[in-house]
């Protein structure tokens, strides 16, 4: 099929022009025009006919043509109604595509996707990367890999190891339930508007179970959250807001294993799977 490439200057801005559009600084909007980055997107998510891939926020279709010409069977969603008629023209011919209107935090996405199980792309708006990533890693989607594009510096705590500056919440979370890798970074000269950042395409290939096990997955968050809300402290401090006293708090690390003059930055997994099973407190 000879399309003309979205992902250029020239094509791009001819859309936006034709259809009176401008980036929404709301909805996070900044519009691909490289179309290697594309291609190595689409090569990331290692995409064969055989697959469903799940878009989260087409635009104007740039990342979605990449996908669609992959032969895979597309469905993207997209919360901005304005861009609905664009993509009608855009992606007009590409019959291996649908786009579903909607809210990718509200839809229901087994039955929007209707595969057992898909491949997730996406190129995240800034504002709203964590709560979109997080919500399909919680609800233990068949999602074979996430490849995402998100802001330079979310990637690299997603990526980070336990010891880093960017090592945190968010990367125990992404790591429990994937295995994500940096795959390349992104200048701003990629997009329009360009982003005041650089980006970054992460690879997060779904574990088929935790690397550890825990006894209560909540739990294992709460404490995650309580270890990284006083950053700076010792885990003897910070793990108080378990609700706990010191006392209590020391006997704790004690039966885990862990000493308490520790920064939760230099804890692995298996370090808050060992906390969590080891959770109690004396009434």
């Amino acid at each position: 099929m000879n399309k003309p490439i979205i992902a250029s200057p020239q094509v791009t801005n001819h859309i936006l022009h034709r259809f009176k559009l401008r980036a929404d600084k709301k909805l996070g909007q900044n519009f691909l025009i490289d179309e290697n980055i594309v291609r190595r997107i689409v090569e990331a998510a290692e995409l064969s006919p055989a697959d469903k891939v799940l878009e989260v926020g087409p635009g104007i279709g740039t990342l979605t043509q990449g996908l669609a010409e992959s032969g895979a069977d597309v469905v993207a969603v997209e919360l901005d109604k304005r861009l609905l008629p664009v993509l009608d023209v855009t992606l007009e011919g590409y019959d291996n595509v649908r786009i579903v209107n909607g809210d990718i935090l509200q839809v229901n996405i087994m039955e929007t996707v209707a595969a057992p199980e898909f491949k997730v792309c996406a190129n995240l708006p800034y504002y709203i990367t964590t709560p979109i990533i997080f919500a399909l890693l919680e609800k233990r989607l068949p999602m074979e890999r996430l490849v995402a594009m998100v802001q330079k510096e979310v990637a690299e705590r997603m990526a980070a190891k336990p010891g880093s500056r960017d090592y945190g919440a968010l990367s125990v979370a992404i790591q429990y339930y994937t295995e994500p890798e940096i795959a390349f970074i992104v200048p701003p000269t990629s997009f329009i508007p360009a982003p005041a950042v650089d980006s970054a395409v992460i690879v997060c290939k779904r574990r088929s179970e935790p690397p550890v096990k825990v006894c209560d997955e909540a739990l294992f968050f709460r404490i995650v959250k309580a270890a990284f809300s006083l950053r700076r402290k010792m885990l003897s401090n910070s793990l108080k807001n378990m609700g706990i006293n010191s006392e209590q708090c020391s006997q704790w690390l004690q039966r885990a294993g862990v000493d308490g003059k520790r920064r939760a930055e230099t804890l692995s997994l298996e370090d808050f799977a060992a906390l969590t099973n080891t959770f109690s407190v004396e009434k």
